[in-house]
């Protein structure tokens, strides 16, 4: 038998960071989806916001079963998924892994998850990859969530590129993603979401994103989601207040300053909020958003808020505060 008949490919290395708090009722579930994985070779890093269920204990107890789980130690209050995951990036070493992927505490992977989701990457000659996800419910409902619509030149500072526990990194993007965060540590603890800070990171650094049309998890929803499942009225209703309070427009220019574009033409045309920068954002709607559903929210809510121009200038405390 030739050597290259005995050649056994060398799997893909993914460091699969998952954010846990009171999740003991889901936990063990979605991490047996993940350590059936094909084709690949992962550990599971976890990092717990201190819980009141029994979840820290549970996860050391199957660190200790598992040589594939490693718990890092327990560490301050985080009070939000987006924190967390932040001090899973900085916390954990990428020396010997090839990928870098996020895990939610509550979903079920699809077998092949990983290995289609490197296979993606590859083949679209991309650094980045994230997906379309199944949502489900107690009642046996299903969902598809539909987030592969074409990306846009400014999407990445309006939106995620799809759910987090999607995403996986190639080195080229998790190494100097790290290094920044590190850099604007203590002003990057007010972003909310870190699957919308990592992919404006890696599109403004002009990194390849590919986003697929394909679910590749089962994405749970219960009353305890953070995000979960944007669909009906009710979830309407509530991206309208978050929009119309300040925040959704405090993230997005804190967003865009830590990636290092408060300073680009595009951010100063629109920066200050003020009415008539409201209704120039509100041309750009169609290289804002990535869903026509989406473009047209969005022209309406630059011009409802240029209409109702005094609450926004909360965004701009916010955003000052965040920088002290």
């Amino acid at each position: 038998m030739s050597a290259r008949q005995n050649h056994t490919p060398v799997k893909p290395r993914i460091a699969v960071l998952l954010a846990a708090y009171n999740g003991v009722h889901w936990l063990e579930e979605q991490i047996e989806s993940i350590r059936r994985q094909t084709a690949v070779d992962l550990t599971i890093y976890i990092s717990v916001d201190p819980s009141t269920d029994g979840t820290e204990q549970w996860c050391a107890a199957s660190a200790a079963k598992y040589s594939d789980i490693v718990l890092l130690p327990v560490s301050e209050v985080f009070g939000g998924a987006a924190r967390n995951f932040f001090r899973l990036i900085r916390d954990v070493a990428f020396d010997g892994y090839d990928y870098v992927a996020f895990s939610d505490q509550d979903d079920i992977w699809d077998t092949d998850k990983l290995e289609h989701s490197v296979r993606m990457l590859q083949s679209h000659g991309v650094d980045a990859y994230s997906s379309n996800v199944t949502a489900f419910w107690p009642s046996g409902k299903t969902l598809l969530l539909d987030k592969a619509q074409s990306q846009v030149e400014w999407d990445y500072l309006f939106e995620a590129a799809g759910p987090g526990c999607t995403y996986l990194m190639s080195r080229k993007v998790a190494d100097p993603l790290k290094a920044l965060m590190l850099q604007t540590w203590e002003r990057l603890q007010s972003v909310s979401l870190h699957d919308w800070y990592v992919y404006a990171f890696a599109r403004s650094a002009g990194y390849k994103w590919f986003i697929d049309s394909r679910s590749t998890l089962r994405y749970r929803q219960h009353e305890r989601n953070q995000v979960g499942a944007n669909t009906g009225i009710k979830s309407l209703v509530s991206r309208y207040k978050s929009i119309n309070n300040g925040w959704w427009f405090s993230q997005v220019k804190l967003i865009a300053s830590l990636v290092g574009l408060d300073v680009h033409p595009f951010v100063l045309q629109w920066r200050a909020l003020g009415r008539l920068q409201l209704l120039s954002l509100s041309m750009s709607a169609l290289k804002c958003r990535r869903r026509a559903r989406d473009k047209f929210l969005f022209f309406c809510i630059c011009w409802i808020n240029a209409a109702m121009w005094q609450p926004l200038q909360c965004a701009d405390s916010t955003i000052t505060a965040a920088k002290k």
